[in-house]
């Protein structure tokens, strides 16, 4: 009996190496596996990720599937696709990330919707900011691009989160109104701070409790810098600093946004409220999660 004839194997194409991919980083247990996919393989063809879908039967190159093989093997291994792929979208602009800055989340989003309802109600155009460990910088070119008036100074005390943060500032064109300045927290460089102070200082400090650290998903234990996590023994040095040093460059009855971790807003308010500096003005949650994200606090004295 003579044998079968033997059929082609089935080309690779994006249509399939997406379908087994999602299905792998599935059992990989990668959040979003289909996105990750996706973000993956468009990184590597250098298209767009909706453009995917119009190359659905084009057979990438033996180099670009060995590319995305070891992108793919990676993200396996818990290595954020932000980092494989180079960049993160927050509050709908691509920033640039790399592994000296966090990552930015939904939640962060909340803070700067806050601050800029904040702003448009309080008619403060010009407003004059702070970004307190400004990172990527992707809360303050949030608001700079949503804010055409406002001015703000961006400090990290990390060269190489300012290194990110500007490039970020270039790219979405708000360089000639972000300073970035390497500073300690709140103890900015002399000169740093406008006369009679900012009229606010927005925030999302490190909060995690060193003892939490190893709670947290292994993708950001592992990849994400500590130092842009941990906050001291109970999460709540950077407060403790804020309660000390922002009534020294905040406006009398300007306003402290911050973004908190989850559980943390009662031990946050105490800490802040101390002596009367600050008076809580506001908690928010994001609309996906349950827990308080967001604070505001107005100076008080």
């Amino acid at each position: 009996m003579s044998e079968e004839p033997r059929t082609a194997e089935q080309p690779w194409t994006i249509a399939r190496l997406l379908s087994w991919t999602t299905g792998f980083l599935d059992q990989s247990q990668v959040d979003s596996p289909r996105l990750a996919a996706e973000l993956l393989l468009a990184h590597v063809l250098d298209c767009a990720k909706i453009d995917l879908y119009a190359r659905f039967e084009y057979a990438p190159t033996e180099e670009e599937k060995t590319a995305f093989r070891d992108l793919v093997r990676r993200a396996a291994e818990q290595e954020p696709v932000a980092y494989l792929i180079g960049r993160k979208e927050f509050y709908s602009l691509n920033f640039e990330v790399t592994s000296e800055v966090l990552i930015p989340r939904p939640e962060t989003e909340t803070l700067v919707e806050r601050v800029i309802d904040y702003c448009r109600g309080a008619d403060l155009p010009q407003a004059n900011f702070l970004d307190m460990g400004t990172g990527s910088g992707c809360i303050a070119v949030a608001l700079l691009t949503q804010m055409p008036e406002a001015c703000g100074v961006g400090s990290d005390i990390s060269p190489a989160a300012l290194a990110v943060a500007g490039r970020n500032a270039a790219t979405h064109d708000v360089v000639d109104r972000l300073r970035l300045v390497a500073a300690d927290g709140l103890r900015l460089p002399e000169g740093c701070s406008p006369e009679g102070g900012f009229d606010l200082i927005v925030s999302n400090a490190p909060y995690v409790a060193e003892a939490d650290m190893d709670t947290l998903p292994e993708n950001v234990r592992r990849y994400e810098p500590s130092l842009a996590l941990t906050a001291g023994p109970d999460g709540l040095r950077f407060y403790r600093h804020m309660h000390e040093w922002a009534p020294k460059i905040l406006k009398p009855a300007g306003s402290l946004f911050i973004e908190i971790g989850a559980g943390m807003s009662a031990e946050v308010r105490e800490v802040l409220e101390t002596a009367g500096a600050f008076e809580h003005a506001g908690t928010w949650s994001d609309a996906t999660d349950p827990h308080d994200r967001v604070m505001q606090f107005v100076r008080s004295t």
